[in-house]
C-alpha cells in the first residue's frame, strides 16, 4: 500500500482588514442564528409536550415526570446555548475592538 500523491496547493488569499473583519463578524451572526433555531427548537419541545402547537393536538406527556423530565433537558440545552452566546459575545467583542484599533499591541494589529 502507497501514500496518495497529494499535490501542493499554496493558495493566495487576498483581503483586507475590512473584509477580514466583516467576515468575522458573519461568522458571529451565522452562530448567532444557529443559536436562535437551537433555541426555537427547544420551544417547540416544551409545545409539543404540553400540547401546544398548532399541529399537534395530542398532548404527549401523561404524567408529571414526563413534564419534569423534558423541563430538565430543556433547562440543560439551555444552559449550554447561555455558555456558548457568552463566548460569542467575547468573540465579538474582540473583533470589535481590533476595528476600533485596540489590538493586543496597541497600534491596530492583533
Amino acid at each position: 500500500m502507497s501514500f496518495p500523491n497529494i499535490p501542493n496547493v499554496t493558495p493566495s488569499i487576498d483581503i483586507n482588514r475590512e473584509d477580514v473583519i466583516n467576515l468575522l463578524l458573519a461568522s458571529v451572526a451565522f452562530e448567532e442564528l444557529g443559536l436562535a433555531h437551537f433555541i426555537n427548537a427547544e420551544a417547540e419541545k416544551i409545545q409539543a409536550v404540553v400540547g401546544t402547537l398548532p399541529e399537534n393536538t395530542n398532548v404527549a406527556a401523561t404524567n408529571i415526570d414526563d413534564l419534569i423530565t423534558i423541563n430538565e433537558t430543556v433547562n440543560r440545552t439551555l444552559k449550554t446555548a447561555l455558555k456558548t452566546q457568552m463566548l460569542l459575545q467575547f468573540k465579538m467583542e474582540d473583533i470589535l475592538d481590533a476595528d476600533n484599533g485596540n489590538g493586543e499591541n496597541g497600534n491596530g494589529t492583533v
